[in-house]
């Protein structure tokens, strides 16, 4: 089903290439400018089964996006840039910057090199709760779960359930179903408790590989210290705020910011809302990430920048480089602002 859906997104993208569709539109909908966002980028092979492959891109991937942006006059700033652009336009080419989130590794040691060579600006949206491990970074110890297990045995209210996990597509079955149970079927604050009992293996920490996947406190601050760099917030523990009460919801977006200047000796200004979509984040959590002082707040609903975004700074919508469209024809399709028109019913302003 999955393989399914992308192909026909692939051709629907290929159709808006050579009809010439994407380019018509590029004048009416194309904006003023892009925020793109990033999970990993690294060279290193995908894990046997890569459920998780529409976070990593290659570093040579993101190396031709960039140059190839610059060819289409887009000037890369930094959110801080950004900001103001979007406050006071003037006029002139459309503005990129380049958003990360998480933290992971990768980000210093191969997407770094790719942003000094470019000169572009970027900004890595920090979780405290996944660097010092009070959470996990549950999507990939899932998969890592899946991957070496025959199956997975998982209590729940109704009783324990027993999901098979021995053929390809019995795995990848089973770690959607996770991914579900995970994601809605509990609470945030479970969810912990039970990524640490299915990764505690007796023969194998999954949840220690997946915490070297991240950066440590010393590598977040060389980030925050490099002339290209600037870390923003992503809460505390990286909870889907809709799902929590008012009163913790406030104190994962105001603690993240306060966690992060003790570490960093910065109060950070820009935020993103974890996971980022309806479900995750919605006008409260707008209205708490302003009133907590933040700059702006992004989320990852599919759009491109427009002037009327200076009234919705908390609701900024992003363009995501995926790794399974790792095509630089399907990125200037995306700029042209045809898909997000297409996906967000007529919508050509993405807010919340």
């Amino acid at each position: 089903m999955i393989d399914g859906v992308e192909t026909l997104r692939k051709l629907t993208l290929a159709t808006m290439r050579m009809t010439g569709l994407a380019a018509l539109a590029r004048p009416f909908l194309g904006g003023i400018g892009v925020i793109l966002m990033l999970h990993r980028v690294t060279a290193a092979p995908a894990k046997p089964l890569d459920l998780n492959g529409h976070l990593a891109v290659r570093p040579d991937f993101l190396d031709a996006v960039l140059t190839d942006m610059r060819r289409q006059g887009y000037r890369f700033v930094s959110m801080d840039e950004a900001v103001r652009l979007v406050k006071e336009p003037d006029g002139g080419a459309p503005f990129a910057t380049i958003t990360l989130d998480d933290g992971y590794r990768d980000n210093l040691l191969e997407a770094l090199p790719i942003f000094e060579k470019h000169q572009t600006p970027f900004t890595i949206y920090i979780a405290p709760g996944l660097i010092g491990g009070d959470v996990n970074l549950w999507w990939e110890v899932i998969e890592d779960v899946v991957t070496v297990k025959d199956k997975v045995l998982l209590a729940t209210e109704g009783g324990a359930v027993t999901w098979g996990a021995r053929t390809r597509p019995e795995k990848a079955k089973t770690f959607h179903r996770l991914m579900g149970h995970l994601s809605g079927g509990i609470s945030e604050s479970e969810q912990h408790d039970v990524v640490t009992t299915l990764g505690r293996l007796p023969y194998f920490d999954l949840l220690e590989r997946s915490r070297s996947l991240l950066m440590c406190w010393d590598e977040i601050r060389s980030i925050e210290a490099h002339p290209l760099g600037t870390i923003g917030a992503h809460t505390v523990n990286h909870y889907a705020l809709r799902r929590l009460d008012e009163a913790t919801a406030r104190t994962e977006i105001a603690e993240a910011a306060c966690m992060l200047e003790r570490e960093l000796g910065v109060r950070p200004r820009h935020m993103a809302y974890p996971y980022g979509f309806a479900r995750a984040v919605g006008e409260r959590e707008a209205r708490l990430a302003d009133e907590t002082g933040f700059v702006s707040a992004v989320t990852t609903r599919h759009g491109l920048i427009h002037a009327e975004h200076a009234r919705h700074l908390h609701a900024l919508p992003r363009l995501s480089l995926n790794g399974r469209y790792q095509s630089i024809s399907h990125v200037r399709t995306m700029l042209s602002g045809l898909t997000v028109a297409m996906a967000n019913r007529g919508r050509r302003v993405v807010t919340m």
